[in-house]
């Protein structure tokens, strides 16, 4: 376990269910971890139907859970009226705090690029009409997922989670006012373009995640990923930007209860 972090801080992005909590239990045992490492609060995210329901459901087991509901680009070949009808029903509780994650992913060759981008409008309008943050998942998609939110009118605010870019779409991103989370991958010593992109972000639009079960941060890269873990990544970002651990923890905290209404 890492050294507590001498201010708390919120896990913007992870998955309580594929890491393997399963019943309130398992959730309030994960988040006791996290918790003991200075990782006080989380945001628990779907990316198919069962997985929103569980996450909308996890949200009220215990109070430093919040929730995000989507249909992950990948799997959204047919997403249709009864699918959309029921992320929005899950949108408007309480304890979900942002639409996502959704967006585009050119990566993987599971759904067509004309599915995934009618998906990625819709889910835009769903955030704007429920007045909640949009959480994007963007792989080798930059271009499109940038044209679209022009497009469409982005909602306020958009999170690019697990930001990927380089420093060129970060400046881009920032410029457009969007908030860019970064996972354990920052932290790879080979991510020289992404770690570049992290030094020039402003505080009030940074945010740190885990991704969990994905992307655990050097040096245990390639071990289980946790909600815990994004104490390794504060502390690499902090040295990184050339700032103290706390300012640096005091800063995605604040953005994080700014752009998820979380209570201070």
């Amino acid at each position: 376990m890492p050294e507590p972090l001498p201010v708390p801080v919120v896990d913007a992005h992870t998955h309580l269910d594929a890491c393997g909590a399963k019943e309130p239990g398992d959730v309030s045992t994960m988040v006791d971890r996290a918790a003991a490492a200075g990782v006080t609060r989380v945001i628990t995210v779907a990316d198919d139907l069962a997985a929103a329901r569980w996450a909308a459901r996890a949200s009220t087991w215990d109070d430093r859970v919040f929730a995000a509901v989507a249909i992950h680009p990948t799997r959204t070949s047919d997403f249709g009226a009864a699918d959309r009808a029921e992320i929005e029903r899950l949108a408007a509780g309480p304890r979900v705090v942002a639409i996502g994650e959704t967006g585009l992913d050119y990566y993987w060759d599971y759904a067509p690029p004309d599915a995934q981008q009618a998906a990625f409008r819709w889910h835009i309008d769903l955030a704007r009409r429920v007045g909640k943050p949009l959480m994007i998942h963007c792989r080798d998609a930059y271009e499109d997922v940038l044209r679209i939110l022009d497009e469409e009118g982005a909602p306020e605010p958009v999170v690019f989670h697990c930001f990927s870019g380089d420093a060129a779409i970060a400046r881009r991103c920032v410029a457009a006012g969007y908030v860019l989370s970064f996972a354990g991958s920052v932290t790879f010593r080979n991510a020289a373009a992404l770690r570049a992109a992290a030094e020039l972000v402003p505080d009030g639009q940074l945010l740190v995640e885990t991704d969990a079960p994905f992307l655990t941060p050097h040096p245990y890269r390639g071990r289980p990923n946790e909600p815990y873990c994004a104490a390794y990544t504060i502390r690499d970002l902090a040295d990184l930007r050339g700032v103290s651990v706390a300012e640096l923890a005091a800063a995605v905290t604040a953005t994080a209860e700014r752009v998820f209404r979380l209570p201070a």
